[in-house]
């Protein structure tokens, strides 16, 4: 869209007012991080976040935080019921005229794929259930990362966590499809490697009323194993590769808004982790490697 496009085309002219301040206290190459700096960008200032427990919290010290906007706390299972507090009261206040309709503010929680996946998701289902009007950004680095990266829903077969030392067992539960499955208006995944797709979803989401999920790759150098300089790297491999589709569900039609010409080897994505040396060393593990490619390739055989 031309307006995302510009926007996009312009980010060093943009206000103070509109970024986060340097000085973050998370870990450098935060893929989680720079999701949230792009979408906070294109939201701009009129934002009332609300922050389940995870690596995001680290960002307020009360109270502070780097962000300019309105941040609310709450535990890791209860952040779409804090969401739906503070969406009822914005519109009561409305309603009364007590605020003017112009200065509404987006209600967008931001949570890590624990609370997405695991802790918060019956909050969560309530609230799209309920139609409630409001944004939900998942940061998912496939694990507990806050807490010493332990395993988690999102955990992808075969990755090492604190709690799995020879792999993960189960494949990662799609929560795409749990929230398609609710019929909200959107649903669409992002990343930080891609920001002109990142806006244009956004700005596609702004048009429609009612619980919207931006599900964004977040690649932590911390709990994959890699140099945070190979953050961006990571993040096209796993676009490259198929791992992580770029997609979005409009009223619950599927549209991928991009699709490699040609794909990368999955192991391309895995070799560079060390959460999946184990299975290039001390020997290569052959029947994961390829069970692990053959789940991508029946994902794209399938896709619309």
């Amino acid at each position: 869209m031309r307006v995302a496009r510009e926007h996009f085309h312009n980010l060093k002219e943009l206000p103070k007012t509109e970024q986060l301040e340097p000085g973050s206290p998370l870990c450098a190459g935060c893929g989680g991080l720079s999701a949230l700096r792009l979408v906070h960008q294109v939201l701009g200032e009129n934002v009332v976040w609300v922050n389940a427990a995870g690596c995001m919290t680290l960002l307020a010290t009360f109270p502070y935080t780097p962000m300019h906007a309105s941040w609310l706390y709450t535990t890791m299972g209860s952040a779409a019921a804090g969401a739906q507090g503070v969406r009822d009261a914005l519109d009561i206040l409305i309603e009364s005229g007590r605020l003017p309709a112009e200065e509404n503010l987006h209600v967008v929680v931001l949570a890590g794929d624990g609370s997405t996946l695991d802790m918060g998701l019956s909050a969560t289902s309530a609230a799209i259930h309920r139609q409630l009007d409001f944004w939900y950004l998942c940061y998912d680095n496939e694990a507990y990362g806050n807490t010493g990266f332990q395993l988690s829903a999102a955990s992808p077969l075969g990755s090492l966590t604190a709690t799995t030392h020879h792999g993960a067992t189960q494949r990662k539960k799609d929560i795409f499809e749990i929230w398609r499955a609710h019929r909200p208006p959107y649903v669409a995944t992002l990343s930080a490697h891609d920001p002109l797709d990142l806006a244009e979803k956004i700005a596609r989401g702004k048009e429609l009323h009612g619980p919207k999920l931006l599900l964004s790759l977040a690649v932590c150098p911390t709990g994959w194993g890699f140099d945070p300089a190979l953050g961006d790297e990571i993040a096209k491999l796993a676009i490259e590769t198929g791992v992580w589709p770029l997609k979005e569900a409009k009223d619950g039609v599927v549209r991928h808004t991009y699709r490699p010409s040609r794909f990368r080897p999955v192991e391309d994505y895995l070799r560079p982790q060390r959460r999946f040396r184990h299975l290039f060393a001390p020997q290569r593990n052959e029947e994961l490697l390829s069970r692990l490619q053959q789940q991508v390739d029946a994902y794209w055989r399938d896709a619309t």
